[in-house]
Formats: C-alpha cells, structure tokens, sequence
C-alpha cells in the first residue's frame, strides 16, 4: 500500500484538516447567500468527488467560496433558488468552452490591481451584511445601503436583548478566531473556524440565548435539477448578465487562487487550461444538481498545503468526508448559531480588504492603487459585475495612456526654420497636446516636422498631422518638411 501510495498517510491526515476547515465555511456561504446551508455542502462535495480528481492543480481545494456570496444572494433575490441552479449550470459550460479553447491561461493577464480590488469590494459588502445577520437583523438589498444603515441598525440593537445576545456571539466568534492563532501549535491543529463555532453553539444551549440557528431540509431535500420554467428564465437579458459574471469572477478567483497555492509548494505547476476544465465540470454538475457556484478557496487550499498533501487524494478524500458528514449529521446543523456563521464570514470579508497590497501599490504604483479603490468602489456603490468592468475599464484606460508616451521637443534658433521633434508613441490619447504644441508655431516660419522618433503613430494622429501640416503651408511662406522613419 505505501509503495502504490507512498504519501497516503499525509494526503489522509491533510483531508481530515481541510474537511474540518471546509464545513462551517460551506454552511455559512450558502445561508449567507440565502439558499438553505446543505446546499453549500453540495457544492463543497462536488470540490472533492468530481473537481478533485481532475487535472490541473493538484494541491487547491474547491467549494462554495465567500467571494460570490453578494452575487449569489442578488441572483436569488431577483430570480429565485430554482433559476440559480440553470446559472451555475450555464457558468460551467462556459468555463469548460474556455478551457476546451485555452483561455484559461489569459485570465493571468487580468490587472491584480482590478482583482485585488474586487475582493476588497466583496468584503466590505460581505462584512457589512453579515453585521446585520449577527445582529438578527434585515440587511438592506444595495451595498450602500448596507454600509449607510449600520449606525441606525446598531441603535435597534442596543434596544433589544435579543439582539444583543446575538451579536455577543458573533462577536465571540470572531474573537475565537483570531486569538485562535495565538495557542500552542497542539490546540491549534483544530481549525479556529470549526472551534468558534463549536464553542458558540455550546454557549446558546448552555445558557439557552434566543439567537436563531441553521434551518435543516436534509441533503436529498435541498438538491433539485433545474425544471422547465427554470430554463424559461434563459430568455431574460438580465439572467446571462448574471451567468456572464458568475463565469468571469469564479474562473478569475479560480486562477489567481492556483497562481498564488504555486507559490506555497514546490510541486507540479498549475495547468490552467486543465484547471479551467476542472472548474467548468464542477459547475456543470453544481448546476445541474441546483447548487452553489463553485471556485477554488485560498482558504481551503492553504490550509491543504500547511497541512502536508502531496497529491490530489487529500481534496478527494476531504470530498468524501464532507458527503459522509451531510448524510449521517444532518441534524447536527440545526444546533448551529447563525450569528456564529455571521461572525466567520466577517472575518473572511475582513481578510479579503488588501490594505498591504494598496500601501505598496500606493507608494510605487498610484494609478495603480485609485484603479483598485476605484472597483471596490463601484462594487458597493454598484454591483458586483458592473463594478468589475468599471476596473477593467480603467485599467485598460490607464494602460492605453501610458503606451502612449510621447515627448515633443521644439528647437526655434530664431533664424530658420523651426524644429519639431516627436519622439515616442503618437496615439489619439496624445492628439490634443501635439496640436496645441504645432498650432502655437508662428505663421510665418518654415517648420521642419521630424516623425523619425515615433515608434508607433495611429490613423488619427496621421491624419491630424497631414492636416496641419496642409494648413500650416497654405498660410505660410514655405509647405511643413516632414521627415519619417526610413
């Protein structure tokens, strides 16, 4: 057996550590998303079982990920649970067409400032919300609505016992977490995220707190293949706004999740084309089974990396625990606090925000640093997708002015013509100061344009250039001398 599978004991021992780690995470994703908590678990199984065993990132873990979370709970807002299941299905075709046709391996060329951005607007949204879950209170639908009722949800708060208590254990869950980190090494071979919320439901029974707790259906109960009318919901322009940003943020958080588990062991390399694929069939399967999308977890694969794994058996393995667990405890599900669950995915919203990542960018990169801003930003301002292309847009804004570098020298010796030298790249971008440049030449000077310098010179600016020039000759004593690259 050792021979056959010389690191069985380690992927074993990894499997038991991620399975730990993974189920108050898949709970609490799906009831914060608004579908019932064995859905997460679901769509954590399928991580394992079927997205485990296929290539392309050996060590990362896949499951319900807390950065879809705001989209999911708008998608099931405004379509219902019936219709999430055709999105996620739709979400996972095109992640496999994606990965059929290898542009998987573009997705590495998405600006970090734009991603760090999304998942700094996800946890705000996120942290914003589930402050109101811990408080057992309504969230507002928007964002900004979330953000700009907390000071009025806090005083509600402070007037009712009930949520007070809640919030205690939200707040103590938290607290557990990240104390957690600061016990022996013995202790702390338990996830702080499972002990939290072991030791906050021990706390609601033991002094009997009038917090609310999971709703248990059962795992056969919850799994429903999308029906008829579901598949009706295709014909509305709204739901393939919605499939196109499932697609887009789950295969980007996918792909920069395995860029960054590369950096954490020295074993075989991300395919991602293959990764791509691997997603693509997790969802599909998701999908058809009425689940939550599906991406891989940093959190899940960091921990399988600490853990010790060496091959893909450790995220198969943690697959067929989460299933075993769904089948036999169901009903251990409905002791848990919802707040507890709220106060886990405050810290994971918490450790989305990047404040390193914008100190540095703000110290050597600033353009940089305003384009993330900008896109957490929309994102609570906006919506999720919509605040994503608005970073894009930037980004490709910020590139497009750069490339186009251009220098322009002007030598008037006073007698003779006047030199015009345009180094660099003449692009519309920089159309507007070249002319304002060439129109403040005196009338009554010969001008000898030099275009020798440009490496690049565009439709626009040619034109414009061949215009002046033609004006600029009708009213002076001689025509403009051009001088272009041999």
């Amino acid at each position: 057996m050792t021979t056959k599978y010389p690191y069985l004991r380690q992927d074993f021992l990894a499997s038991i550590v991620v399975f730990l780690v993974a189920v108050p995470l898949c709970v609490g994703v799906a009831v914060a998303s608004g579908v019932p908590a064995e859905l997460g678990l679901v769509t954590g199984i399928v991580g394992g079982l079927v997205t485990g065993f296929l290539p392309g990132s050996s060590l990362q873990v896949s499951g319900p990920a807390a950065g879809l979370t705001v989209l999911v709970f708008e998608a099931v807002s405004e379509f219902g649970v019936g219709t999430l299941g055709v999105i996620v299905l739709m979400a996972g075709l095109f992640q496999l067409a994606m990965g059929f046709f290898r542009i998987g391996r573009w997705f590495r060329a998405i600006s970090v400032s734009v991603v760090e951005g999304m998942l700094c607007g996800i946890g705000l949204v996120i942290i914003a919300g589930q402050i109101y879950a811990a408080a057992g209170l309504k969230a507002p639908q928007t964002g900004i609505g979330k953000i700009a009722g907390l000071p009025g949800a806090f005083a509600d708060a402070l007037g009712s016992s009930e949520a007070l208590a809640s919030l205690a254990i939200g707040a103590g869950t938290i607290a557990v977490i990240v104390l957690w980190k600061r016990l022996p090494k013995a202790v702390r071979s338990v996830p702080g995220a499972l002990a939290a919320v072991v030791l906050a439901t021990l706390a609601t029974l033991a002094f009997g707190l009038p917090v609310a707790t999971v709703e248990v259906e059962g795992l056969f109960g919850v799994v429903q293949v999308p029906g008829a009318d579901a598949f009706g919901e295709l014909a509305s322009p709204a739901v393939w706004g919605t499939i196109v940003a499932f697609t887009l943020i789950a295969s980007a958080e996918s792909l920069f999740s395995a860029a960054a588990v590369d950096r954490l062991h020295d074993g075989p390399r991300t395919q991602y084309d293959k990764e791509m694929v691997a997603q693509g069939v997790g969802n599909t399967v998701c999908g058809l089974l009425g689940a939550l999308p599906m991406t891989a977890v940093i959190v899940r694969s960091s921990a399988n990396v600490a853990a010790g794994a060496r091959t893909k058996a450790s995220r198969v393995l943690h697959g067929a625990w989460l299933l075993l667990f769904a089948a036999a405890l169901p009903s251990a599900l409905a002791l848990v606090p919802i707040p507890a669950l709220a106060g886990i995915l405050v810290h994971a919203g918490w450790k989305l925000i990047p404040f390193r990542q914008i100190a540095a960018l703000w110290r050597g990169h600033k353009g940089e640093a305003l384009i993330l801003v900008a896109t957490a930003v929309s994102i609570v301002a906006v919506n999720m997708f919509e605040g994503v292309l608005i970073g894009l847009a930037l980004s490709v804004a910020k590139t497009a002015w750069e490339a186009s570098h251009l220098k322009t020298e002007i030598v008037d010796k006073g007698a003779g013509p006047v030199q015009v030298h345009l180094t660099g790249n003449a692009t519309f971008l920089r159309l507007p100061k070249i002319l304002d440049s060439l129109e403040a030449l005196p009338q009554d000077r010969p001008v000898e344009l030099d275009l020798s310098g440009l490496h690049h010179l565009d439709h626009a600016c040619r034109t414009a250039l061949e215009n002046w020039a033609e004006r600029h000759s009708s009213a002076g004593t001689e025509p403009v001398r051009v001088t272009t690259a041999a």
